[in-house]
């Protein structure tokens, strides 16, 4: 009983595995590319007491604005009618709010692949009848391989940062425990702010833009700048003694 005893206490007190030391860093990267599409969106805005006929004459300023897109050398497949709506209007507040008419909305998301086309392209529509411009989008079709090399560079700066603050404390960087890719408002910038609907622009992408501005000119200040493609991760590395701490 007495050596069982013995072993039991043995056991209890015996030293367990070391506990693993670990460093976590944040890594940040940019990639900034030529954008190669430009999104317009524009709107439509008719009012009337008679709901038909302000939906009529939205329907008609709509067709000559697609009219008048076409002209501009847009093809079908780059022009899409993005919403639709039927409201009634009302001023004042409370039981002092007058009917005064149902406003009838319609959003057209015209893509271009040259800055120079977009001045042409939105007069032509504001001749047309359109009297929203709602946006204008610069984005790559190549978002996924950039998005790529952003991810890389940002794992590449964690690596970096860990090594050097470890080195500060006599240690080097082990293998990574913990990988976590995390994202920053701003790489989510919203849509245009226009007229509230249900679905939200799923075609949206993850780009900042950083067109420079000009004199005021619709061509002046959608001059095709480049766009900021971001990424972070958070890198969870494995401490270990470097060579001088163990000599120590």
């Amino acid at each position: 009983m007495r050596f069982m005893f013995l072993t039991a206490l043995l056991v209890a007190f015996a030293p367990g595995p070391a506990e693993a030391r670990e460093i976590s860093v944040n890594g940040e990267a940019m990639v900034r590319v030529e954008p190669d599409e430009i999104l317009v969106t524009l709107g439509i805005e008719t009012r009337d007491n008679d709901i038909l006929l302000a939906k009529q004459r939205n329907n008609d300023i709509l067709q000559k604005t697609l009219a008048a897109i076409r002209t501009c050398g847009v093809p079908e497949k780059d022009i899409q009618t993005d919403h639709l709506s039927i409201q009634e209007g009302y001023d004042g507040v409370h039981v002092e709010k007058n009917f005064i008419g149902y406003f009838v909305r319609n959003t057209l998301v015209v893509t271009v692949d040259e800055a120079d086309e977009v001045e042409e392209l939105v007069t032509r529509a504001l001749e047309a009848g359109v009297n929203y411009l709602h946006g204008i989008e610069f984005r790559t079709t190549e978002l996924k391989k950039y998005r790529e090399q952003a991810r890389e560079l940002a794992l590449q700066a964690a690596l970096e940062k860990a090594g050097k603050m470890a080195a500060v404390l006599g240690q080097s960087v082990g293998p990574p425990l913990q990988i976590s890719e995390g994202w920053s408002p701003s790489m989510y910038p919203s849509s245009w702010s226009g007229w509230s609907y249900g679905r939200g622009r799923i075609m949206s992408q993850n780009v900042i833009q950083n067109a420079e501005g000009g004199s005021g000119e619709i061509a002046d200040t959608i001059a095709l700048g480049k766009i900021s493609i971001q990424a972070s991760v958070r890198v969870t590395f494995e401490l270990e003694a470097s060579g001088r701490g163990r000599e120590e």
